[in-house]
């Protein structure tokens, strides 16, 4: 499993990515922020705050994370 070893919060919801093998790229997010947990998100300021979480996870202070392995996937099959 690849993990995310920085994410960087742009405009429009979107993420700048970087993986533990060296793949980069940008994801908007903004579908995904739904259900009761994601819905803060909709708050730029809340959204700008994303960090990467200790097992590579992208995290939020409200406790809202979104897999590596998705992301990587997503990422990829934009390359």
């Amino acid at each position: 499993m690849n993990r995310v070893v920085s994410v960087k919060a742009k405009s429009n919801y979107v993420l700048a990515l970087r993986f533990d093998d060296g793949l980069e790229g940008e994801l908007c997010v903004r579908d995904r922020l739904h259900g009761p947990v994601f819905h803060p998100l909709n708050n730029t300021d809340l959204f700008n705050q994303v960090t990467v979480d200790p097992y590579g996870a992208i995290c939020w202070p409200n406790k809202a994370d979104m897999a590596p392995d998705g992301l990587y996937q997503d990422v990829l099959s934009k390359g």
